[in-house]
C-alpha cells in the first residue's frame, strides 16, 4: 500500500503509543475531529491522543488508502467495546504534515 510518509509515521506512532511523535505529524494549527469532538492545534492534539492511548490502547492496521480522496480505511483494535472495528480517516495535508484529520 502506497501511503504518504506522514500517514505511515502516524500509524507507527499510534501503534507505539508515542503521543509526542503522533502530535508532531500535525501542523501547529491542525484540527482533529474524533468522537464528536474537535481538537485544535498540536498541543491539544497531543493531550487528546495521550488520553486516548491510556484509555483505549488502540492500534491501527491500514486496509486501504485513496490517494485522490486522501482517506485511509484502517482496522482499529484496542481496549474498547466493539473492538476491532474499521474506521475511515479523512486527511488534509499542508507542507507534508497533517492539517486536518476527521475520523469516522
Amino acid at each position: 500500500m502506497n501511503l504518504p510518509k506522514v500517514v505511515s509515521d502516524l500509524i507507527k506512532t499510534q501503534n507505539n503509543f508515542d503521543s509526542v511523535a503522533y502530535a508532531n505529524c500535525f501542523t501547529e494549527t491542525a484540527v482533529v475531529f474524533d468522537e464528536g469532538k474537535m481538537h485544535n492545534g498540536r498541543k491539544e492534539i497531543k493531550k487528546w491522543i495521550d488520553e486516548a492511548n491510556k484509555k483505549y490502547q488502540a492500534t491501527m492496521k491500514p486496509l486501504k488508502y485513496s490517494e485522490t480522496g486522501h482517506t485511509l480505511k484502517a482496522e482499529i483494535s484496542g481496549n474498547f467495546t466493539g473492538s476491532s472495528l474499521v474506521l475511515t480517516y479523512h486527511y488534509e495535508f499542508k507542507n507534508e504534515l497533517i492539517q486536518s484529520l476527521k475520523i469516522v
